[in-house]
C-alpha cells in the first residue's frame, strides 16, 4: 500500500465528504430504495434500479475515500521553514514569460487535483518542472500545449 502525499486541507475535504455521504446520503437513498420497493414489482421498477446505482456509486465512493485517508501522508507545509524552495504544498506565483500573464498555483495531491481552482498535481508536466525550484529561477517546461517559459515570482508555504 503506497503513501499519497496530500495537504491538510484536502485531507479535511475528504473526511467532509464521507462524513455527508455516509449520514446523509446513504439513509437518502434507502429511503429511495425502500419508496421505490412499495410500488410493486421490482423487474420493471426503474426508481428502484436507479436508487440501487446510485447506492453502488455512493457506497463505492465511501470505500475510495476510506482508501485514500488510509494511505495518505499528510503534509502540513506551514510547519517548514520556508527558503524559497517549491516542495509538496507549497503556494507558486509565477509569470509567464510567453504572455506576460502572472498565475498562482498550489502543487497538491491527485484527489485534490483542480485546474480551475489553480491546485495542480504535483506529478503534472507543469507540477514536475516546479518541484525543486527556488524562487527568482526562470523554469522552462515541456506542456501538452507546447513549451512554456515561467519566472518563479514568489514561493509560499500557507
Amino acid at each position: 500500500m503506497e503513501k499519497e502525499p496530500i495537504t491538510v486541507n484536502g485531507l479535511n475535504k475528504l473526511k467532509e465528504e464521507l462524513i455527508y455521504l455516509k449520514e446523509k446520503k446513504r439513509p437518502e437513498i434507502v429511503a429511495a430504495i425502500s419508496e421505490a420497493r412499495s410500488h410493486g414489482d421490482l423487474k420493471e421498477n426503474a426508481e428502484y434500479h436507479a436508487a440501487k446505482e446510485q447506492q453502488s456509486y455512493n457506497e463505492g465512493r465511501i470505500e475510495e475515500i476510506n482508501d485514500i485517508v488510509a494511505r495518505a501522508n499528510v503534509i502540513d507545509v506551514t510547519k517548514f521553514s520556508n527558503d524559497g524552495k517549491i516542495i509538496f504544498g507549497s503556494t507558486v506565483d509565477l509569470e509567464n514569460l510567453d504572455t506576460g500573464e502572472s498565475l498562482e498555483y498550489k502543487i497538491v495531491g491527485k484527489d485534490e487535483a483542480d485546474l480551475k481552482k489553480k491546485l495542480i498535481y504535483y506529478k503534472s508536466p507543469i507540477g514536475k518542472g516546479l518541484i525543486g525550484k527556488n524562487k527568482n529561477d526562470l523554469v522552462e517546461i515541456n506542456t501538452p500545449a507546447g513549451i512554456k517559459n515561467f519566472e518563479i515570482k514568489n514561493v509560499k508555504y500557507i
